[in-house]
């Protein structure tokens, strides 16, 4: 296939607030960046494309101070800089939200926005309460949902994200970089996420925005540039694009197979997942029922997940879609109801009651709940499965060496051999190696809580068809996302979540649009009948 031809964003007379002009990295014998050229406009959102280990990372952590490049040049409003650290970076007013957070989680939201540049007496002490009316007024001025004065530990990870995001924008930013700042918001927030961009770059801001989430570029940003392998693959002004030529100038060559894959799986979109994967026979039979189950977070909830079937859970930041798995798998106590696997009650008071029952999960933040990161992809697949490699209390080295090397063959997990450090793997890879510990053996019901964020569109092709695969086989999936194109995408059924109840559940067939999920997670309370 031949490569995307980039389509000329319009001149402008402005002089650019970054002007990135063959710049080149490389560490040891890997060449990160081979001449990369970027540009962004005072008052512009810039989206910055390409799969995980395309250079996007790399060229963030240059204009952010934390690496230096080799060659080319970088100026910002005119002037050449080369900075030495994150601070001197700062100073010339670049500000940068990751998708690791930098938080202080025992602090307050206040104390973390406002950090290094507290409101102070003459002795030093801190004015709290200016303190917390300027944060106040700045929440307020934003329309963001957040409370100064809560501790950031007993946020959910969105909000923490959110507070990150604030973080940034509170400061005195000429160029704000924000890496993949939606990827555990609702809509509802991606909104209020917008509007806040919006006030900053009618400041005369300019904003570099990194997502993998494409249908967002076409509502943000103006014009965008993709990296592949460290080079430019094209540059596009937004207005004159499409979703499937930004998609061809990501993943390149690789484009038309993943076009062909993905008209095979999805269909037509009235038909259900499942009817592709599995025989309608195991579709009626519910692997996995909650009855009434109420703790501190639930209420009253009640649903199946049918063998075979690919179950959404859609909610708002805090409605208790995430508590709903965590409650299944054993991390939070059942209250009141009950739950059954495969017809059985299910009472699980730990994860290892819940793992030995058939259920696995795949949890949000993959870093700090799903992987031990300074270990290999050997050792982080053997965790969950001792006892099946362990004879007399010695491990199997042979059979757990073994196991992990199928494994990554069959998830496509990119790493040189399977003692690799789990770290030292893009985002993608790392997802699969989650995956990749619950895929032999199967697992009755396998638990997902956001299972794509942070994920290239080539790696999450390839997650969904493992999530098909194991549908496919017979196992009930129940997938919680952020992102309502990939529930419908997904699912054969969707159930709303809202204040830590179900309230309704609907079919795919019934749904067209994402627009219309979303309006039915805004209903305060069922109705019978999709708006029209």
């Amino acid at each position: 296939m031949s490569e995307p031809v980039a389509v000329a964003a319009a001149s402008s007379p402005r002089v650019p607030l970054i002007r990135v002009a063959g710049v080149t990295k490389k560490f040891g014998g890997v060449q990160a960046l081979r001449g990369v050229n970027l540009e962004v406009l005072p008052g512009e959102v810039h989206a910055l494309l390409g799969e995980n280990g395309a250079g996007k990372s790399t060229l963030i952590k240059i204009l952010s101070g934390v690496h230096t490049y080799d060659e080319g040049s970088i100026e910002i409003a005119g002037q050449k800089v080369a900075f030495e650290s994150p601070a001197k970076s700062r100073e010339a007013g670049v500000a940068v939200v990751y998708q690791d957070l930098s938080l202080v989680e025992s602090l307050s939201v206040g104390a973390n926005l406002m950090l290094g540049r507290e409101p102070r007496t003459r002795l030093g002490f801190v004015k709290q309460r200016e303190l917390m009316a300027q944060v106040g007024a700045f929440l307020r001025e934003h329309n963001i949902p957040l409370d100064p004065r809560v501790h950031v530990d007993s946020l959910p990870f969105a909000y923490r994200q959110m507070t990150e995001i604030c973080k940034a924008l509170m400061g005195d930013v000429r160029v704000l970089i924000l890496d993949e700042p939606t990827s555990a918001l609702t809509g509802g927030e991606e909104q209020i996420l917008f509007d806040a961009i919006r006030t900053v770059t009618a400041r005369g801001v300019g904003v570099i925005y990194v997502t993998h989430r494409l249908n967002e570029v076409f509502r943000i940003s103006q014009r965008v540039t993709v990296f592949r392998d460290g080079a430019n693959a094209g540059h596009f002004a937004t207005a004159d694009t499409d979703m499937k030529q930004l998609v061809a100038a990501i993943v390149g060559p690789r484009h038309a197979a993943m076009q062909a894959r993905q008209e095979t799986t999805t269909g037509a979109s009235a038909q259900s997942a499942a009817e592709q994967t599995a025989p309608q026979s195991t579709l009626d039979t519910p692997v996995l029922s909650l009855s009434n189950v109420s703790n501190a977070r639930l209420r009253n909830v009640n649903f199946a997940v049918r063998k075979g079937e690919v179950h959404g859970l859609a909610g708002l930041i805090g409605s208790g879609r995430t508590e709903i798995l965590q409650t299944i798998f054993g991390l939070l106590p059942i209250d009141a109801g009950a739950i059954e696997l495969d017809g059985q009650p299910l009472a699980a008071r730990r994860p290892g009651d819940a793992i030995q029952r058939g259920i696995a999960l795949v949890p949000e933040d993959r870093h700090l709940q799903g992987l031990v990161l300074d270990h290999s992809i050997e050792r982080n697949l053997t965790l969950p499965r001792l006892p099946q490699f362990s004879r007399g209390g010695w491990l199997r080295a042979q059979a757990a060496a073994q196991q992990a090397r199928t494994a990554m063959k069959q998830l496509s997990v990119k790493a040189p051999d399977a003692s690799t450090q789990v770290k030292f793997l893009s985002g993608g890879n790392q997802q699969k190696v989650v995956f990749a510990k619950w895929n032999h053996p199967r697992p009755k019901v396998l638990l997902l809580d956001e299972p794509t964020v942070g994920v290239d569109v080539g790696a999450r092709e390839e997650i969904y068809g493992v999530v098909r695969d194991a549908a496919r086989a017979g196992t009930g999936v129940v997938v919680v996302s952020s992102d309502l194109d990939e529930l419908l995408r997904l699912c054969d059924r969707i159930s709303i979540v809202v204040d830590g109840s179900i309230v309704r559940t609907v079919e795919r067939a019934q749904l067209r649009t994402a627009e219309e999920l979303h309006h039915l997670i805004q209903l305060p309370r069922p109705t019978e009948e999709l708006a029209t």
